[in-house]
């Protein structure tokens, strides 16, 4: 009998993940057709059905339900081993792969890169931008190292760091310019615009406004911090955006920006990862840089730098 290879678990995983051939295919970077083979012999050393095979999509039999988690376990303890051996070095080296929230990504990723080159030239640094459920699911799958998030995210499993924290700036159009800023009560009455359900920054808007929900004739939603302030450009609303946000968005839409009078709206930014992360050490280490990135980058556009968390 043939044994398995850790490449067709692999591919399996990604399989189960995408329930797509393509796309599972397109992630591993191999063909579909090599995709296809690599899991029929997968099946036939392990003498079982993993998958049944559809038309557009494919779906895990039962004994695929089961076998998917247990590949998984496998998959997670090669690639801490393979942590254990780079924590045992004095520097961090070879792959590091972080995530970040689309409310950040834009925003901070160039400093904190050119931060990590400079710092850690031997890494090999993957980013992934997404909300941040999916960044806590991969960091628990092994898929991730560590997350940029806004704090907290309160999961045991996880080491929580804070960074630093930032203001959220009113953004109204550009008429409104001068006028005073409207109180947290004034702005509940207002037409806020939001970005979709699932990002974070939407929850703390809302809470900001002591709004436990959206109604939607007050609230439009949109899929960017981008499209948010271009929607206040034409006059539909006004929205609230993350301080480091503000130059890059802003200097292309016929708004004004004005700042809450205190406590003004907030948000900590920290760095997440296992708390069984052989790496947590070297983390930590990636983290300060992070902050300090942060920070310097602030520093940079002028007033209204993030303050230490």
């Amino acid at each position: 009998m043939s044994q398995m290879t850790l490449r067709q678990l692999g591919y399996f995983e990604a399989l189960a993940r995408h329930s797509h051939f393509g796309h599972a295919a397109a992630a591993c970077a191999i063909s579909q057709p090599a995709m296809s083979m690599q899991i029929k012999e997968l099946e036939e050393t392990l003498g079982a059905v993993l998958i049944e095979r559809g038309a557009r999509q494919v779906r895990l039999t039962k004994f695929g339900e089961e076998a998917v988690l247990r590949v998984r376990d496998i998959l997670r303890a090669v690639d801490e081993l393979g942590d254990f051996a780079r924590a045992s070095r004095d520097r961090l080296t070879g792959r590091l792969r972080i995530g970040m929230i689309p409310t950040i990504a834009p925003y901070l990723l160039p400093a904190v890169i050119g931060a990590l080159k400079r710092t850690h030239p031997e890494l090999d640094i993957h980013v992934r931008e997404t909300l941040t459920s999916t960044l806590i699911q991969e960091l628990a799958e092994g898929r991730l190292d560590a997350a940029v998030v806004a704090l907290p995210v309160s999961e045991p499993a996880l080491t929580e760091v804070a960074l630093f924290a930032e203001s959220f700036l009113l953004v109204r159009p550009g008429k409104g310019d001068g006028k005073p800023v409207p109180s947290r009560e004034t702005l509940r009455e207002m037409r806020l615009l939001l970005l979709e359900e699932g990002h974070c920054f939407r929850e703390q808007a809302l809470s900001f406004c002591n709004r436990q929900s959206a109604l939607p004739r007050e609230v439009l939603d949109a899929s960017s911090l981008s499209t948010l302030v271009q929607m206040v450009g034409a006059g539909m609303g006004v929205t609230l955006i993350p301080e480091m946000a503000v130059e890059v968005e802003t200097r292309s839409a016929a708004v004004s920006v004005a700042r809450f009078k205190e406590p003004q709206p907030s948000r900590t930014i920290g760095m997440i990862w296992r708390k069984t992360s052989p790496l947590a050490g070297q983390l930590l280490q990636i983290s300060e840089v992070v902050r300090q990135s942060a920070v310097a980058s602030c520093e940079e556009r002028g007033p209204g730098s993030p303050s230490r968390a």
